[in-house]
């Protein structure tokens, strides 16, 4: 199946031509070959399979054990073994899972229900009504009976021609599928409703509070906190540990105020760290003194990262793989320093020392140092920034021959070029598939050099970051190894051979594993002249108009120029660009459970109060108000604050998770 066209002809007239459009235009739903969509063809398991695994994915919760009927040579293999390790769908007895089998109707419920894990959300109350919603509820299996409960109470039941029958035990069909996908894509927040005769209206829930689903415009809203020469914190080494604890906090106050989300903290400018570690020694832009600890001892990181969550703001711990020292002229190295321990790996380059990308010690001692971060540290994200192999220096080659001639020795084929790139990509990997294995619900981004290589697209010039810097961003993005880019698009909207606009909607075209984009804007040249604030407001616009190519959101560099408010650019994001809360964007390919909603949400004293819904972790409540047939998102508010003072109005209160997924509302009026 290979056309995704939204306008199959044969289904201009069909009872699920909306539906069917809809997933088609997010290239989750593809056609035949003809142009045809076929929609009333059973879906095979396999064909289910491989729906689900693109758009329904959660954390995996079981290892895969091969099926005997599915070869690696399947076409749906991989699917299948998503779905499976997710929870969606199991096989049969004889460890086999039939890819070419029809799924029923009553199993796709049942795959939903499980995969999702809303049983744990929403009641199975429904159970004792089922026989009077559906005329055949008793030909339902024993084993769906609950999940075909839960899945007519939150909606996702389609029967056409009539909604009395479920018709628990015939082939789902194309249409079938496409409807109830997206009714679970509404569900999750993810889409807005399409109104249809044949989705299943459930009875009222009786006395259980009114919910309601709302949501707001997401966008990751990130500013870089670049410590390497203290450029925004520290403001000087050696400050007292209550100047720098009051410094931070200062920050992380004034991005709250301006609703930013999230916080990009370089911890790891040049092989040091700004955080307790037995792998690198103490930062001597902490202290004034590399190796030496803060006095009274804390843990930057760890302060940073509990103030930000007090926030809602998250936390991506920004490190530099490959730098070694930003200047020889000033400071020294002291153990465990890799140019102390292992001297031989670290070379001159101009003023500045750099690790060789392509020795084992440096590609296992990046790797430690950050999986050493994600399993100690509740951080959100890890990020690496353009620094790869050094920015080119005029009339100098990069000296790492003798690491080149091992690699020829041991049989390498690779080009000088190719085996630079190729080491820059396995580290990249490695790193991918050592974070998500450790903590999966950690996101790895990066943030490369903005122009992939000149020509790309027509008419763009600057550096070649593939042949200069041995970047394949590209090749991160469409691989997946990735959660999001942030290419560093420092240029003019009006500068046409590195255009802002055409750079970045060349990478949400190029991003074909449909990853976040976050584009990296430079507020550092904000002059008044020829870099205004208007320059800024245009930047985010673009953005904003190519969020449904996934670019969702910005990240500034950096904040020294926020906290100064050059130019007035703070008051603009609180008046302007950033007047309302939000949270960040929700990752399709990672868990997309929501958090159950609050309880017991009453109004006393002034306020409003309510209650976890149960014991698990919440990252933050969304205040919402109701405006004629609108919600608009008041406020967000720490997990800790399960209160809001509030003028007369209706309101409603959710729950939101750690990766961002929103629970229903719960509907309380004021008077």
């Amino acid at each position: 199946m290979v056309s995704n066209t939204a306008s199959f002809p044969d289904i201009q007239n069909h009872w699920a031509r909306l539906f069917i459009q809809a997933l088609a235009q997010r290239r989750i739903l593809n056609g035949y070959p003809d142009g045809s969509f076929r929609p009333n063809t059973p879906v095979t398991r396999a064909e289910f399979a491989a729906i689900i695994a693109s758009v329904l994915t959660t954390t995996k919760k079981r290892d895969y054990v091969p099926f005997g009927d599915v070869p690696v040579t399947l076409w749906a293999n991989s699917a299948i073994r998503k779905v499976y390790e997710t929870g969606f769908l199991v096989g049969y007895p004889d460890r086999t899972f039939r890819p070419n089998d029809s799924i029923s109707r009553g199993d796709v419920l049942v795959a939903m229900v499980n995969g999702l894990g809303i049983a744990s959300q929403v009641q199975a109350d429904l159970v004792s009504s089922l026989g009077q919603i559906y005329q055949d509820a008793a030909t339902i299996p024993n084993y769906a009976i609950n999940q075909v409960a839960i899945a007519s109470r939150v909606g996702w039941v389609v029967s056409y021609p009539n909604i009395k029958l479920l018709n628990a035990r015939m082939a789902a069909t194309r249409a079938d599928v496409a409807v109830m996908v997206y009714q679970a894509l509404v569900y999750l927040g993810r889409a807005e409703k399409i109104a249809s005769e044949y989705i299943v209206v459930p009875p009222s829930s009786g006395n259980q509070p009114r919910t309601v689903r709302v949501s707001h415009n997401r966008e990751f809203r990130g500013a870089w906190i670049t410590t390497v020469w203290n450029s925004d914190w520290p403001s000087k080494p050696g400050l007292s540990v209550e100047q720098q604890k009051t410094e931070l906090l200062q920050i992380i106050q004034q991005l709250q105020s301006l609703n930013f989300n999230a916080l990009i903290l370089q911890v790891r400018p040049e092989g040091d760290a700004l955080y307790a570690s037995n792998l690198e020694p103490w930062s001597a832009w902490i202290t004034g003194t590399q190796g030496k600890a803060p006095e009274p001892f804390y843990d930057p990181l760890e302060f940073a990262i509990a103030e930000c969550h007090k926030r809602n703001i998250e936390l991506h711990a920004w490190f530099n793989p490959y730098r070694a020292k930003t200047t020889t002229k000033s400071g020294f190295n002291v153990g465990p320093h890799i140019a102390i321990t292992n001297p031989e790996v670290v070379y001159q380059w101009g003023n500045q020392l750099w690790m060789d990308p392509g020795s084992k010690i440096v590609q296992d001692r990046a790797y430690n140092v950050i999986i050493d971060v994600v399993n100690r540290y509740d951080i959100d994200g890890i990020h690496l920034d353009d620094y790869f192999y050094p920015y080119p220096i005029s009339g100098q080659s990069f000296p790492d021959q003798k690491t080149y001639g091992v690699y020829q020795a041991n049989g390498g084929k690779l080009s000088l070029e190719d085996w630079r790139r190729e080491n820059v990509n396995q580290m990249v990997l490695r790193l991918s598939e050592g974070i998500k294995k450790t903590k999966s619900h950690v996101k790895f981004g990066i943030s490369p050099f903005g122009i992939y290589r000149p020509g790309q697209p027509p008419g763009i010039v600057g550096l070649d970051a593939y042949n200069a810097l041995y970047a394949d961003s590209k090749k991160w993005l469409q691989e997946g190894w990735i959660d999001y880019l942030a290419p560093q698009l420092y240029w003019r909207t009006d500068q046409t051979q590195q255009s802002y606009e055409v750079l970045l909607n060349w990478w949400t075209q190029v991003n074909t594993k449909q990853r976040h984009i976050y584009a990296g804007n430079n507020i550092s040249k904000l002059d008044g002249k020829a870099w205004k604030n208007s320059e800024i407001e245009k930047q985010i616009l673009i953005s904003r108009n190519l969020a449904k190519n996934l670019s969702l959101g910005n990240i500034f560099f950096s904040m020294n120029y926020i906290k100064e408010n050059v130019q007035g650019i703070a008051d603009q994001f609180k008046q302007v660009y950033y007047s309302r809360p939000a949270i960040i964007p929700t990752m399709s390919w990672q868990s997309q459970n929501p958090p159950s909603p609050p309880k017991e949400i009453k109004f006393e004293n002034g306020r409003l109060n309510w209650e976890r819904g149960d014991d698990k972790p919440v990252r933050s409540w969304t205040l919402y108000r109701q405006s004629g047939d609108n919600w608009i998102i008041q406020r967000i508010l720490s997990a800790g604050t399960t209160f809001a003072t509030v003028p007369p109005g209706t309101y409603a209160v959710c729950a939101v998770d750690r990766l961002g997924n929103e629970s229903v509302g719960v509907v309380i009026t004021v008077t």
